[in-house]
């Protein structure tokens, strides 16, 4: 019943990305793509929240130099690329933007650094 369950809630998942561009992941399906995929992990936290911690390998891009077409992201264009801020609010419109620029896997962290932090994932302190 259970697998049924979370069938429904992917499935439900992946309809309502065709509207958003892009789709919400829990912090365990993040690592999965991490792992499997080496999904781009842009963290879009001010830098002083990015500092006192971050997920391993991410990015920092500051929301005010955030462009789909940077250096950091032009070259991710057909890989996953994960957007994070502290709550996931902010991210949602990063996202937004990537998807509207032609990326083709763009995914949120649901509930942000706060949700990562709760579900005990790791993370590590200091620059990029």
């Amino acid at each position: 019943m259970a697998f049924v369950g979370v069938t429904i809630a992917l499935i439900m998942n992946e309809f309502s990305r065709f509207g958003r561009g892009f789709s919400f992941l829990a912090p365990a399906e993040l690592t999965r793509l991490m792992n499997a995929e080496n999904a781009l992990i842009v963290d879009i936290s001010p830098i002083a929240d990015f500092e006192k911690g971050h997920i391993v390998g991410a990015k920092h891009v500051a929301m005010s130099q955030f462009d789909p077409e940077s250096k950091v992201l032009a070259k991710a264009k057909e890989q996953p690329v994960a957007v994070i801020c502290r709550s996931g609010m902010t991210a949602q419109g990063a996202a937004k933007r990537l998807a509207k620029a032609g990326f083709t896997r763009v995914h949120v962290l649901e509930g942000g650094m706060g949700a990562w932090r709760s579900a005990d994932m790791p993370v590590v302190k200091g620059k990029a």
